[in-house]
């Protein structure tokens, strides 16, 4: 049954399962636990068996599970733990073979990160794989040759190649047996690096006449429940006697190879000296106990002793090798010796780069200090070649933070602002410290999000439009245009007149404004004489929660048409647009016979309702008795003797002057003066009585008309009403 114990982190022996990648986290509030869950499952279960209630030990009840959002990541190429049961209870997922994934290395280590959200947490989660006995032991080679002189002294040695179990620990082999025979035996002999090796032992003489083989079984054994084992076959050959035996120059060859050494270098040799003469002194060197992995990278000349590399050295993949090698004369005699091959570390790997992208896009008023994104950062050389420091190109406003082993967090430096930069291409260079230094880059496109942080603005503070008097109702005025830096939504802006109308009293009813174009048309036709100029107010408001706005004054003058006719207030005014007509009563001017040329009759007085040019006045005497007698100021109005007055003018003179303005096309107006040329008022009496009862006599006419008209209806009146009152009478 898997156990789970919690206590505080600590630094754990490497294993070959690291923390990659962590997962979904939130931007804020973002720290890193101080707890380690710990779990201890036996290798070889099957998928979906249960590793650990996660959940409840990081003290998640199921009601917290969907906000929290727990997720698990590793760094592994294979994901070997999943989470089941709506992400309660940590499961197995994949195969976990101990001896594929840590080898000799113990304890066996998978390391994964726990990631919670709101708040963010991490919790580093340790699962121990432990050994079962699933592998028995084996031997490099299942059949030994060894070749003894029947000459051999009792208690001479011989060493039989090791035996091999990738279990450890008591599953691991723990000894040899050898099937009785009563000229040999079977020690155990503990080498200076301190493994133990199976030698065999020659109790008693041999006698090659009697028996020139024997055949002995070397059994592994290993300690796991149930006992597995693996053998070996000896074959035992007598020969004739040889009196020296090769002896090696060193009992163990200790050497250090670099990783990067090429295939066919010389790695080492390996030399044994004979004291024999001839054929007994001539040596041959082989491996007697090798590993396969060491066979397929070096290969060891018969004759010379020279040990060349012919496979790939790769300080990653074996950073050590054992083997013995048997040094064998010409006459059946051996010797061994021990063979240590340490590969040494070489800076040939660069660092590789996992990123994986938190938030994005990132919010713009995302706060400094939010997590964007996760770094995981491995490199597989050792030391100082695998020693990696992280760090960003360029000046961007994000830094990177560490997390745990090998794992950095992006996190925003300062504010973000969409509308100046809307993504960042950021890349992330991971060196070592190895001499030459590598490197290398990994590239990540965050973009930023909207956020309605800007109000509309509008393209001017203040607008100004002219429109003629008189237009068409719902003519445009003009459109007035406001530009949002912020995007979708935020950025769509809507116009109104502020206050919901045309903004002030008084002017609501004269302009409306489309809300998506901005454009200001005329709700009724303008009168320039009525109204000059008026403002509103527009309001822009985007479409953003909450909405943001700003407004702007829209200032409309009203132009002036030639639209009122000259009105003749002195004398007496007449039809407009030409159209003459004389007013009553009639006013006169009397100028005495005796006045010069350039004498002043009158002054025409006249105003016009319109402005400008429309209301600049010109004079003109278009009807006089004699026109050559008077004259009329063009500007100013003033009728004034063009000669001095002779006894042959008439007496009563008719003058007719036209007013007109310069608007396109021009409107005027008519005045009539009558003048009485006359020494004196008492003179010019008569002629004024005259003209007085000349007037009055049409006035009597229409009174004595109106007077009979109504006496009849009066008549008509009372003749009906007795006619009715007789018929109502006679009833």
């Amino acid at each position: 049954k898997p156990r789970m114990e919690v206590r505080p982190a600590a630094q754990g022996q490497a294993a070959a399962g690291r923390v990659a990648l962590l997962a979904m986290l939130l931007p804020v509030c973002c720290r890193s636990a101080p707890e380690r869950i710990r779990y201890a499952i036996p290798e070889e279960l099957g998928r979906g068996s249960l590793v650990g209630p996660l959940a409840r030990d990081l003290g998640l009840s199921p009601a917290d599970l969907p906000a929290r959002n727990l997720r698990i990541v590793s760094g592994d190429e294979k994901q070997y733990f999943t989470l089941g049961e709506k992400t309660t209870n940590l499961r197995v997922n994949e195969r976990i073979d101990r001896e594929g994934i840590c080898g000799a290395v113990s304890p066996c280590v998978l390391s994964l990160e726990a990631v919670v959200e709101n708040p963010f947490n991490i919790f580093h989660v340790s699962v121990i794989i432990q050994d079962i006995n699933d592998n028995a032991p084996q031997f490099d080679r299942e059949f030994v040759a060894i070749e003894m002189i029947e000459s051999t002294p009792p208690g001479a040695r011989f060493p039989l190649g090791s035996g091999r179990d990738p279990d450890i620990g008591a599953n691991s082999l723990q000894s040899y047996q050898l099937t009785p025979n009563p000229l040999f035996s079977l020690v155990m002999r503990e080498s200076p690096d301190g493994t133990k090796q199976p030698e065999l032992v020659l109790e008693k003489s041999l006698d090659r006449e009697k028996q020139r083989t024997h055949h002995l079984i070397l059994t592994a054994v290993d300690g796991g429940d149930p006992v597995r084992s693996g053998t070996a076959q000896i074959k035992i050959n007598v020969t004739d006697a040889n009196d020296n035996p090769p002896v090696f120059i060193k009992e163990i060859y200790k050497v250090r190879l670099l990783e990067n050494l090429p295939e066919g270098s010389l790695a080492f040799q390996v030399k044994a000296t004979d004291g024999d003469e001839g054929t007994n002194a001539e040596i041959t060197y082989s491996f007697s106990d090798i590993t396969n992995s060491a066979r397929q990278r070096f290969t060891l000349d018969s004759r010379t002793g020279d040990v060349k590399v012919t496979g790939p050295l790769d300080y990653e993949e074996g950073k050590y090798y054992e083997a013995t090698v048997e040094s064998k004369d010409g006459g059946g005699l051996s010797a061994h010796a021990k063979v240590h091959i340490d590969i040494l570390d070489v800076n040939d790997n660069a660092p590789t780069l996992s990123l994986l992208p938190i938030l994005n896009p990132i919010p713009e008023d995302s706060v400094p200090s939010t997590v964007v994104a996760v770094i995981n950062v491995r490199d597989r050389d050792s030391g100082d070649n695998g020693e990696v420091t992280c760090n960003i190109d360029g000046d961007l406003p994000f830094r990177l933070e560490p997390s745990s082993e090998n794992t950095y967090k992006l996190i925003i430096a300062s504010a973000l602002d969409r509308e100046k930069v809307s993504a960042y291409n950021i890349t992330i260079t991971a060196r070592d410290r190895g001499s030459p230094a590598l490197s290398s880059r990994a590239a990540l496109v965050l973009e930023v999000s909207d956020v309605n942080d800007n109000a509309p603005v509008f393209e001017e503070a203040a607008y100004s439009a002219y429109v003629a008097e008189n237009n068409a109702a719902g003519a445009p005025v003009l459109r007035v245009r406001a530009r949002d830096a912020d995007a979708g939504a935020n950025g769509r802006v809507s116009y109104w007149l502020a206050g919901g109308s045309a903004g002030a009293a008084g002017a609501a009813p004269y302009v409306s404004v489309e809300a998506r174009s901005g454009a200001v048309y005329a709700q009724r036709s303008f009168d320039y004489e009525q109204c000059r100029e008026f403002a509103v107010a527009v309001r822009a408001q985007d479409g953003g929660a909450p909405a943001r706005s700003s407004t702007a004054t829209v200032r409309v003058f009203v132009l002036d048409r030639n639209d009122n006719a000259p009105r003749v207030l002195w004398p007496a005014a007449g039809a407009a647009a030409g159209a003459a007509a004389e007013a009553s009563p009639v006013p006169f001017e009397v100028v005495p016979r005796s006045a010069e040329a350039g004498y002043l009759v009158a002054k025409v007085v006249a105003v016009d309702a319109d402005a400008g040019r429309n209301a600049w006045l010109s004079y003109e005497l278009v009807q006089a008795a004699e026109p050559a007698l008077f004259r009329v100021g063009l500007h100013s109005g003033e009728v004034r003797t063009a000669r001095a007055v002779s006894e042959r003018d008439a007496a009563k003179q008719r003058l007719v002057a036209v007013v007109k303005d310069h608007g396109q096309p021009a409107l005027s107006a008519t005045a009539t003066l009558h003048v009485v040329l006359a020494e004196s008022l008492q003179e010019a009496l008569p002629e004024l009585s005259e003209r007085a009862a000349g007037a009055d006599s049409p006035a009597e006419l229409q009174f004595y008309l109106v007077l009979a008209l109504a006496l009849l209806s009066a008549l008509f009146l009372l003749s009906v009403a007795l006619a009715v009152l007789a018929r109502v009478r006679r009833a």
